[in-house]
């Protein structure tokens, strides 16, 4: 997953190593100052809580004094006095913020949640009081009207309409006191947005589960001593253990996080970020929000995204039936003899893929080991696109398990600097994701992007290795795909550096590159045993790729029912009192959610639609799965996974052009021609 930071901040440059030298006070903040680290990076060692408040405060300040030096501005609205502008704004605002947004989520604290919680609402507000500032949009819509006569090149035209789009989109057209209710349902929405994630990780925090007993650690690794509600403990917990009992009282937890009914309970939360969402969709002339959201990505309604789902969806369930069948027949085999329960899947999952395929989890870890996994998703990033990544010990780092990398370009020269958070930590949110302290642009002077993967790997015992699941790999894989979007980012203006397009598109440089962590090619090389060095066997390569496709209707409908829920959620036209609940039974019963299978993500701990930016647009994974499978059979047919032609196709058209152009224009002139949508059912195995 990427994350969008310029959520409230526009696209402003994030110039860490540039912004402007305060006096006074903020020397004895080091957030204010700029900073003489190596490629400008932040002085970490001397970054502590207490500071973000205060430079937060200064630097909204500096922002909008900037934006009052653009509105002042007597002369006629250009090209270069409002709109490159606006680019440069909010310099200052950005560099903390660069580096607020990927402490809070990766390396957080009772301080800095209450930071997050006081900062929040200010930039909703910051925000606002620039996107619905009627004199800004007065000279923003002047250039607007005249662009075409301006002899502006492409990527300058399509900003002038961007921006101006993003202006109309946020209110800039409402009248005053639309525009000042706006603003207030903006600023209480960050409130308890930021709120939905904390009590999230919070619940998460609560819970864990000592294995105390030789009988409660039977068919376990010996380290496996204690469960938590992080993925990377309990998956392979509920995958790995015969305690039917104990698998019920782990899942169930996982399950309900958000919904306890105590103090980080989420359903009121849901009810009033769902009220509000409302609201603003009709405040700004949508019918409901998920209308408002999709109305400037690739799907543009939500009836088109809601078919492609249940296109997907109805196969899906079948394939699931099917699948439920075998595991049902396994259970027997162990004496069981009621139905399959939904903690019960992953167990006998991994045991009917034992059979079937002579394949587990627990045969193929000992070849995935993190370090070596790196490498590999390095050297398919130098094979494709020339990149290389030199290990740096000595720049600043915020955690000491953090890595950071120097990445040069096919020319030698440094393009960017990748920092890797590959560990789970009590205060980090769960899941994996990538995002940036500093974008990519080279108007006003070059700027190296600055690049950041999170994980939730267990660490290892001292001098153990780091062993990973396939599904892990899979997982390194998508992120550092969106970090190459980041990293060969290829643009003048940061609004469209890296992952900035649009959200139904974002997912597909990551979910690409998934491909080449399955390539044999690459396991051949980097799959090595941690203990002999011996290479991946060729049969247990040819028995992960017979695999790909086994519980492809369980994997699809826990995360399609999510989609399909996410979207029914924001195109509610009212919410009152409803019980959160019960709707999300309601609304699975109705699509025909098979009872031995959860949503990926239950709507009280839903942190990408009730915290992040995939409201109304957990759909876009799956639409960026029609392009990636349909993109990779461009090197299919060209009968090279690293075809040089292609390769450099991909390069220019997908991972460098950020936003700089409509993103189907930049997928038709990769491939040729639009996207297949067969390509996607054939990766599935849902056709022959």
């Amino acid at each position: 997953m990427a994350i969008d930071r310029r959520l409230f901040l526009g696209s402003a440059a994030s110039t860490l190593a540039a912004a402007p030298q305060k006096k006074t006070k903020t020397k004895m903040n080091p957030l204010l100052e700029t900073w003489k680290t190596p490629f400008g990076l932040p002085p970490f060692d001397r970054i502590r809580a207490e500071h973000f408040v205060p430079a937060f405060s200064e630097a909204i300040q500096a922002g909008l004094k900037e934006i009052d030096t653009i509105t002042g501005d007597k002369s006629a609205p250009t090209f270069a006095n409002t709109v490159e502008a606006l680019e440069k704004q909010g310099a200052l605002l950005k560099q903390v913020n660069g580096v607020f947004q990927n402490l809070t989520s990766s390396n957080t604290s009772d301080a800095l949640q209450a930071a997050e919680r006081e900062v929040s609402p200010k930039l909703a507000t910051y925000s606002s009081a620039i996107q619905l500032n009627a004199r800004l949009f007065e000279r923003l819509d002047a250039v607007y009207k005249q662009r075409t006569s301006l002899n502006l090149y492409p990527e300058q035209l399509r900003l002038v309409e961007r921006y101006h789009r993003r202006f109309v989109l946020s209110g800039a057209k409402l009248p005053p006191e639309q525009k000042k209710r706006l603003a207030a349902v903006d600023e209480k929405l960050a409130t308890l947005t930021t709120q939905f994630t904390q009590n999230v990780l919070n619940d998460t925090k609560q819970w864990t589960m000592e294995l105390k007993t030789a009988e409660d650690r039977a068919g376990l690794p010996a380290d496996m001593t204690v469960i938590t509600l992080q993925r990377p403990s309990v998956e392979p917990f509920l995958m790995m253990s015969p305690r039917r009992d104990l698998r019920e009282k782990a899942f169930k937890a996982w399950a309900k996080r958000g919904d306890n009914d105590k103090e980080f309970d989420n359903k009121a939360l849901i009810r009033q970020i769902l009220t509000l969402r409302i609201e603003k969709a009709a405040l700004l002339g949508y019918k409901t929000y998920a209308d408002y959201i999709l109305d400037d990505v690739m799907a543009k309604t939500p009836a088109a995204a809601t078919a492609l789902m249940e296109k997907v969806w109805k196969p899906a369930v079948a394939a699931a039936h099917r699948e439920t069948a075998e595991l049902e027949a396994a259970m027997r085999k162990d004496g069981i003899s009621g139905p399959l329960e939904a903690w019960d899947w992953r167990y006998y999952s991994e045991k009917v893929r034992l059979a079937q395929y002579d394949l587990n989890e627990e045969q193929i870890k000992p070849y995935f080991e993190l370090d070596r996994m790196i490498e590999a998703a390095f050297d398919c990033a130098k094979k494709l696109f020339g990149l290389q990544f030199v290990r740096r010990k000595n720049l600043p780092v915020y955690d000491p398990d953090v890595r950071t990398w120097e990445v040069k370009g096919m020319d030698g020269k440094t393009i960017g600097i990748f920092f890797g958070d590959y560990y789970s930590k009590p205060n980090k949110n769960s899941g994996a994701w990538m995002n940036v302290f500093r974008d990519q642009q080279k108007f006003g002077g070059t700027q190296i992007p600055v690049v950041i993967n999170n994980l939730n790997q267990n660490k290892p015992a001292p001098g153990q290795p780091c062993l990973m699941t396939f599904d892990d790999v899979k997982t390194l894989f998508h992120e550092f795909g969106h970090g190459l979007h980041g990293l060969l980012s290829n643009v003048n203006y940061p609004f469209f550096a890296g992952t900035s397009v649009a959200r139904d598109f974002v997912e597909l440089p990551s979910q690409l590159f998934e491909y080449w962590g399955a390539e044999k090619s690459v396991l051949a090389k980097f799959a090595t045993h941690y203990k002999t060095g011996e290479v991946i066997p060729d049969a247990l390569i040819a028995k992960i790729e017979k695999a790909r496709n086994f519980n492809q209707g369980f994997s699809q409908v826990e995360y399609l029912a999510s989609g399909l829920i996410d979207m029914k959620w924001h195109l509610l036209t009212e919410v009152n009192n409803l019980d959160i609940r019960e709707q999300e039974q309601a609304w699975l019963k109705e699509i025909g959610m098979p009872r031995e299978i959860i949503m990926r993500h239950r709507s009280p701990h839903f942190t990408h639609i009730f915290s992040n930016d995939y409201a109304a647009g957990y759909y876009s994974y799956l639409w960026a799965q029609v392009l990636d499978a349909d993109a990779f059979e461009a090197f299919k047919e060209a009968r090279n996974p690293f075809d040089p032609t292609v390769a450099g196709k991909l390069l220019k058209y997908i991972y460098s052009a950020g936003g700089s152009e409509d993103p189907m224009k930049l997928y038709e002139s990769f491939r040729g021609r639009k996207p297949d949508p067969q390509a996607l059912m054939r990766k599935m195995g849902f056709v022959n």
